[in-house]
């Protein structure tokens, strides 16, 4: 039993957002410098007051040991009270369960949700960590392609598609807004996949984590139309809390305590000092929107910059923070291989790290890159001056 677990484990590829950054952390210490495009984090820190909350909780220890395997009580009854806040939705603070980021959030949907052998859908091009992860526990992530003709979401008509290709799908992840896309599902496409889910007896695991980075509106959530969902959600984007490994959960009653047993297995509980700070990050709201507005302002220079390089082809993007761009004739006019051999070009020649699309499409990756935005203004005008002019010199 254990052979075919460690060979799961041992061909799992690797995220090559994190690859690069690794490669631009030993470019710093050589002492060059580099402008961060690839890993999708906000340059800001934690709220203010998310941090003068943690730093009162370490000088009172005694409140830093184990929580509940849910979470702190009261951080529950807050994350209920965002969604009646933002969409009218009502949650019932039960059903909320803190985890210890995101991904552990999938982990746990994942092992609660299917079993070996499960054909769960992923988005392609869509988050590599979902596929990946999904291969590890001995599932089979099914592809999903996505593209401008669908406007990089799934439709029913496209899941049949599938379907009838690979047999019926036991699970979809669906993300909105989406990484690397940015594709944000209005409530009209949203409730027509949340109704052909119920109706194919199709689990659906709904990523929210990019909710409150949006540009024409907010998202909705995929609460609105189903409590059937596993949604997942994260304090590591719009609250700008990514190494505090903090996220949530909201559970269907029937997978309520399958999830708080495999929490309590797995992790124990989500780190006691970041649900103190996240309970403060939802009074902070001014600040974080404030964050919001920088990337809004960011997006159209990347995008500049881009076009003056003579790259035009891109995805929507109208949440999140990233351009998921197609670079064929880059690739071609610098005579290399793909667009992974161009991110490493750009980080060893412009200084530049950017993901490669192989990160999210396995079929078409080779043409395209991932471009960060969520970092300071002037670094990301710099990055996108410096692509033009690298393009045409």
């Amino acid at each position: 039993m254990s052979l075919p677990a460690a060979a799961r484990a041992l061909a799992m590829p690797p995220f090559h957002a994190m690859a690069m950054a690794r490669s631009a952390a030993e470019l710093a210490v050589q002492g060059r410098r580099v402008l961060h495009l690839e890993v999708g984090q906000p340059a800001t820190p934690a709220p203010a007051g998310a941090r003068e909350a943690a730093a009162r909780a370490v000088l009172e220890p005694q409140t830093l040991g184990y929580t509940t395997a849910p979470g702190l009580p009261a951080l529950r009854a807050r994350i209920a009270r965002h969604y009646r806040e933002w969409y009218g939705v009502d949650v019932e603070a039960r059903n909320v369960l803190v985890v210890g980021g995101a991904s552990a959030g999938f982990v746990l949907a994942y092992l609660a949700c299917f079993g070996p052998g499960a054909r769960v859908g992923v988005l392609q091009p869509g988050y590599p960590p979902y596929r990946n992860a999904l291969q590890a526990l001995g599932m089979d992530p099914v592809p999903v392609p996505v593209d401008a003709s669908t406007r990089w979401a799934p439709t029913p008509e496209l899941l049949d598609e599938v379907q009838r290709a690979h047999g019926r799908l036991d699970g979809l992840i669906l993300a909105s807004p989406s990484n690397p896309t940015g594709t944000v599902l209005g409530d009209e496409p949203l409730a027509a996949l949340t109704a052909y889910c119920a109706a194919n007896a199709i689990r659906l695991v709904a990523d929210e984590i990019y909710h409150g980075i949006t540009f024409e509106g907010p998202a909705p959530t995929v609460l609105a139309h189903t409590r059937d969902a596993v949604l997942i959600n994260s304090f590591s984007k719009y609250f700008s809390m990514t190494g505090w490994r903090l996220g949530w959960m909201v559970v269907p009653d029937a997978l309520l305590d399958v999830v708080e047993r495999l929490q309590q297995n797995v992790y124990i509980c989500a780190p006691a000092v970041s649900q103190v700070a996240g309970l403060a990050a939802f009074d902070c709201q001014d600040e974080l929107d404030a964050h919001v507005r920088r990337y809004a302002e960011n997006r159209p220079v990347l995008l500049d910059g881009l076009a003056r390089a003579g790259i035009t082809q891109f995805a929507n993007a109208d949440g999140a923070f990233y351009v998921y761009a197609e670079v064929s004739k880059m690739v071609a006019s610098a005579q290399v291989a793909d667009s992974m051999a161009l991110a490493e070009l750009w980080l060893h020649e412009l200084g530049i790290a950017t993901s490669p699309g192989a990160d999210f499409d396995l079929a078409h990756g080779g043409d395209w890159v991932r471009l960060c935005y969520a970092g300071p203004n002037e670094i990301v005008a710099e990055a996108a001056d410096l692509i033009a002019a690298w393009a045409n010199r």
